[in-house]
């Protein structure tokens, strides 16, 4: 089972919101996922990340694997692989 730390879409419509998750690679996006690790709100200004770093942290060193965007993200927060 390959686990990816991605985002999943809240929101309305023209106006999203994100999770940050930890999730099965196979289950849809906005689908089942095993934790949830924080949030990112790209309307405001700046963007609006919140993180919790432990958990984060311990997720990455079981291996999950962070999207493009997550891993970036994970960088500006300080949180890097």
């Amino acid at each position: 089972m390959a686990v990816k730390i991605r985002l999943r879409r809240m929101g309305q419509k023209k106006a999203p919101y994100y999770r940050i998750i930890v999730a099965d690679s196979r289950s849809p996006r906005d689908g089942r996922f095993i934790e949830e690790l924080g949030t990112y709100d790209p309307n405001t200004e700046p963007c609006t990340v919140k993180v919790n770093e432990e958990l984060a942290k311990k997720w990455l060193a079981n291996g999950a694997q962070p999207t493009e965007v997550v891993s970036r993200l994970f960088k500006n927060a300080g949180i890097s692989k």
